[in-house]
């Protein structure tokens, strides 16, 4: 057992109790690999610390890893090649029950026939916990999760919120070392996961415990993570703070994966300093070679010409013909077409609705443009300002 002081202070912050004994909660993935019969591989040479305290999310489209590489971490699914480490201890062969994590599924697999206290209790029971210490620590929780009122209740006379706090709270009692969360908030509806999203925020801030989540919405890992992994097909495409990986996007993928709106991209060429394709003409960074390139621009990067920008400093216009216009609060997301058939999304501010049909005339913020090599894989090669 390696101590950890650090993490005994935030443990004692909102326990009040002295946790000298507490463990590491470090993670480590070394070259893991998973291949299942015919070869299918399903994650493929992932190297990752996750620091003590840190809330990491792995996102990615369906199929892309994210989940077999939380399952290893639990010790639900066995691992190809490589190790991994929790702590100084590799678990490779350590069994779930003695890897000292906890996971959240999607489905909250609450017990039908057993109070909420006994949902949340039963892990401890099961590891012979006393009485007192069981009692102690489910209220305790109950009350930081607001369902102190609930406890006596069963699942079915519970909320779909309400069941959710029952299983985070069923995995907090048991003071594991890692938290796992496997898309715990896809069967809640739009306005109870934006609500349970701050609060596992909020949780997280409290208990600074070791954390890693898995989800295939963009928003919830911006909105959730320390740091943020993208995946696609068992690869690691970029690793990085949210704010790092939506402004400097490592390749063309992660540029049109994160995002609502996506990114535009538009293949062209570049020659002489400018980019030229799908109706766009944009100057490009002296650094970028002539030849076959892509640019993209996030659609908050599109300002209407007529708010008095102009294309100077750097950027250009576009001439676009507006196909639908999507009210989004003080926003709109604007789909249109350049002259050349190039599909075009714009967020801008919601001054009038804007009729389909419609020319509008559109500056380009290069702050918000990047170029990329050619192709699906292209890697970002400069922004555009």
């Amino acid at each position: 057992m390696v101590l950890c002081p650090a993490g005994s202070a935030r443990r004692a912050q909102w326990t009040g109790e002295d946790t000298t004994d507490e463990k590491m909660a470090e993670v480590r993935f070394d070259s893991v690999g998973k291949t299942y019969a015919g070869g299918v591989e399903a994650v493929r040479a992932l190297s990752l610390d996750v620091p003590d305290g840190e809330f990491l999310v792995l996102v990615g489209p369906s199929g892309c890893g994210k989940s077999t590489i939380l399952r290893m971490l639990a010790g639900l699914e066995t691992i190809t090649t490589g190790s991994i480490h929790i702590g100084d201890r590799c678990v490779n062969d350590v069994a779930p029950k003695d890897r000292d994590v906890a996971m959240v599924f999607q489905n909250y697999a609450l017990y039908p026939h057993m109070t909420v206290y006994r949902n949340m209790a039963f892990g401890l029971r099961m590891r012979k916990v006393p009485r007192d210490e069981i009692d102690r620590r489910v209220r305790r929780v109950a009350e930081m999760l607001g369902i102190d009122e609930l406890l006596n209740r069963k699942p079915r006379a519970l909320s779909g919120g309400q069941q959710q706090r029952v299983a985070v709270g069923r995995t907090i009692v048991r003071e594991p070392s890692c938290y796992l969360f496997d898309e715990p908030l896809s069967n809640l509806d739009a306005r109870l996961r934006v609500e349970m999203r701050g609060e596992l925020k909020s949780l997280h801030q409290r208990l600074r415990t070791t954390t890693v989540f898995v989800t295939h919405d963009q928003e919830e890992a911006m909105t959730l993570a320390d740091r943020i992994v993208v995946l696609r097909s068992g690869v690691v495409q970029q690793v990085g703070r949210p704010i790092d990986v939506y402004r400097r996007p490592a390749n063309r993928f992660v540029a049109g994966f994160m995002g609502s709106p996506p990114m535009n991209l538009v293949d062209g060429v570049v020659s002489g300093g400018r980019f030229t394709g799908g109706g766009l003409e944009t100057p490009v960074p002296s650094s970028v070679a002539d030849g076959p390139a892509a640019i993209g621009i996030r659609p908050e990067g599109f300002i209407p010409a007529s708010s008095g920008a102009d294309g100077s400093g750097g950027g250009a216009t576009v001439d676009v013909t507006v196909d639908l216009c999507e009210i989004v609060g003080d926003r709109m997301d604007v789909h249109a077409k350049t002259a050349a058939g190039t599909a075009l999304t714009a967020r801008i501010p919601a001054l009038e609705v804007i009729e389909a049909g419609s020319a509008l005339k559109l500056s380009i913020d290069a702050a918000a443009g990047h170029v990329f090599e050619p192709g699906e894989d292209g890697r970002r090669l400069a922004g555009l300002g």
